[in-house]
Order: C-alpha cells, then structure tokens, then sequence
C-alpha cells in the first residue's frame, strides 16, 4: 500500500497525542475501565406488601423514570429507614451517577445523576466515583457516550445493560484538574439551558392562558366592548379543489404536528409515492391538515414555505375568507369549540375523521374583524418571544453538543 494514500487522524501529527483502544488522547490522559475508579452496584424495590417499607417513608427512592430527569434534585416515593436496613437497598450519596439498564424506547443507556441522597430501584446501576474522578465529568461523558452505551445492551427480547457490562466501560480519564474544569465549563451551559427552558415553559403557558381567555371572549382587550356572533365556520372557508396533473408537479410537503415542511427536510428523505400525480395542490398563505386522529388533536398548518406544494389526499386545503387569518390559526388549533366539537365526531373506533364538509359545519363564536386582528396580534407577538426562546436554546444545545466533543475526547484542552 502507498502509504501517502493513508488518511491521518485529525490529532495524528499533533505533539503530546496518543494512540489509545478510545483514539488519539492527550498524552496525560489514561484509558481506565470504571471497575476501577468507581463502585457499582443496582438497587432493588423492596416489597410493596409490607406496609413498613412505604409507609411515611422519608428516604428518596427512585424508579428508572426519574433519569429523564438528567440532573435528579426531588424524589416522588419514599421508603423508611427499615426498608435499608431489612433489603439490599442502599442509601446513594448525592451526585451518584446512574445508568438506566432497561426501559421503553430511549430510556436505556441514559445518564443522570442524583443532587440528593437517594435509593433506586433494581433496573438502575449506580456509579460512586473515587477520589480519582469528578462524578460531574463522568455524568457529561457517559451522556454523551449515550448510543454507545446504549449499543452495548446484551440480551434477546428486550436487551438490556448490567453491572457486569458497566463495570467493564471504557472512559479518558483526565488529570483530576481538567476534570473539573471540563465539568465546570458544561454545568455552565447545563445552567444556560435550565434557564432558558424555564423562560419557555412559562411563555408556552402564558400564550396557552391568553388564548383560553381571548378566543373565548372571557377577557376582552381595551377598546373591544361588542357583542360576538355565533357563525357557522364554513362561511369564512373557501375549499381548493385543485391537484396536481403531473408527477413531481410542485415540492412534497409534510403537515405535521410542528408545523408545515418540506418532505426531504421532515423525513430526510422523499416518502411520498412514486406516482403523485392527483395530489392535493396548497398555495401559499393556504391552510392544510390531516382529517383524521386517532388521539382527536388535528393540527392545522399554513403553507409559507412556497408558491405552491402538495399533499395527499388525505389533507384537506382551504383558505380563509372574511376572517383573520391567523385568529382562525389559533381558534382551530387551541380554540375549545374546535376541541368540543372533534370530540362530538368520534363514533366509535379508535379514529376520528374531521372532513371537510364536517370542518365547515361547525359553530363559533366569532367577534368583529377589528378585534380579531388585535387578539390575533396578540398572540402572534407572544409566538414571537416563544420562537426566539426556541431558537437560542436550540443554539445552547448545538455549542454544548460541539464544547461536549472537543471537551470529552481531548481535542480541546482546558489546562488552566
């Protein structure tokens, strides 16, 4: 072989770098099975027949669920002192690292770790650091190992991890020093991103509470004191009946429950039939969703992605006439009577059809143009504050994603 031809690791020529069974690591870092650092164990569910193991309980005990919890900072159930004392529990001290071992779909191979003293259940290992390890630093590799970890699963049905398998995972270890501040440096994006969920939480409540109020008339903003009409929606709705007459006529679009896309971009790749010819063609500024449920929530998108898309046939297209287009938006995808009214079209079955001769037989409570402008202005600039909260915390987890990458395998070093 020519060896000119062979493709050099990104850290193969840079000085005080190794080879290791991980990569290229720096130099002063060790390769080290967590056998060897930690203490691992699971924990187990003491008998819920006797009452003197639950009842007043005051020691935190936590069920594998609770690693969607990531950083773990209050318990649900409780157990008592006897349950430690009478089974193999044992009383986790806080910032114990735990892995779930099993569970439902992502749940196996996360990551979290406990702020509290706690026990668990069997279905989690726990990991106690030694003296040679930051249990912060091995929360954020282990989460980032997570796919890994979760490919290393044994079993036939249901694969699962054990203790055997953990003890057995390979971490870098760094000097205790960089640790730290490696760990440091994440927990501050960690805390970046706590905040910023919490601001959106609270926005998504906050336009929640100002469309149950506004949409129903209970609240009424300033200078709006007129009595609202009860209408029938069909007359604010006109169908589009036109289809496309070629095969690959106009983009695939995807209406889905977070909004309108292009079917390349949703799915990463085309899904839609060979054949598309037939199609239900939605221009742009027109409204589309899917006629059937079977959870009764239909979600309906507006088309601001092109001049012209399709769709199946199983989504409806229609444009609003008369009416504020995106008050409608809102009464149709929060409004109560929309949801009231889904509700009455379930006739047995697990699937609910909102057709589109059904959509327009539905009543409102409609007030005056002007006021519907001014709620839906409302509403659109608390979306607003909703998006921007969504597009910087979406920024936070892509620059924790790469600090996690560069951080976790030694491709950027903090040594001071």
């Amino acid at each position: 072989m020519n060896k000119t031809n062979i493709k050099k690791t990104p850290n193969e020529n840079r000085p005080g770098y190794r080879k290791t069974k991980l990569g290229w690591l720096p130099e002063e870092w060790e390769v080290v099975r967590l056998e060897k650092i930690t203490t691992i164990g699971n924990g187990t569910t003491p008998s819920k027949k006797e009452d003197r193991f639950w009842r007043n309980g005051s020691i935190p005990w936590l069920p594998t669920g609770k690693v969607n919890d990531a950083e773990i900072c209050e318990a649900d159930q409780f157990v008592t002192p006897q349950a430690v004392e009478e089974t193999s529990l044992r009383l986790l001290p806080k910032d114990t690292v735990l892995i779930a071992m099993i569970g439902q779909g992502k749940t196996r191979g996360k990551a979290a770790i406990t702020r509290i003293d706690a026990t668990v259940n069997q279905n989690f290992a726990f990991i106690i650091a030694n003296n040679k390890l930051n249990s912060n630093y091995l929360f954020s590799k282990l989460t980032f190992d997570y796919l890994k970890l979760r490919g290393s699963a044994r079993g036939g049905g249901q694969e699962s991890l054990n203790c055997g398998i953990i003890k057995k995972y390979k971490i870098p270890l760094p000097p205790l020093p960089e640790q730290t501040r490696i760990a440091d440096l994440l927990s501050s994006w960690d805390r970046a991103i706590a905040t910023t969920e919490k601001l959106l939480a609270a926005q998504r409540l906050r336009k929640k509470g100002l469309m149950q109020q506004l949409l129903s008339g209970k609240k009424r903003l300033p200078g709006f004191s007129g009595e609202w009409e009860e209408v029938r929606l069909g007359n604010y709705l006109i169908k589009h009946n036109e289809t496309t007459t070629e095969n690959n006529q106009y983009p695939v679009l995807t209406s889905s429950r977070k909004g309108l896309f292009f079917q390349k971009d949703y799915y990463k790749k085309q899904v839609a039939s060979e054949n598309n010819i037939g199609y239900n063609v939605v221009p742009r500024n027109y409204f589309t969703y899917r006629h059937m449920s079977d959870d009764l929530i239909f979600k309906f998108n507006i088309n601001v992605l092109c001049d012209k898309g399709m769709v199946s046939t199983l989504y409806p297209v229609f444009r609003s006439n008369d009416i504020d287009q995106y008050y409608l938006l809102c009464l149709l995808n929060e409004g109560d009577a929309f949801k009231k009214y889904a509700l009455q079209q379930k006739q047995g079955g697990s699937r609910t059809y909102m057709y589109f001769g059904k959509l327009e037989k539905l009543k409102i409570n409609l007030p005056p143009l002007p006021e519907q402008t001014a709620i839906a202005k409302v509403l659109s600039a608390a979306d607003a504050e909703i998006t921007l909260l969504e597009e910087n915390l979406a920024t936070l987890l892509v620059q924790k994603k790469g600090l996690m990458q560069q951080l976790l395998t030694g491709e950027k070093r903090l040594l001071s």
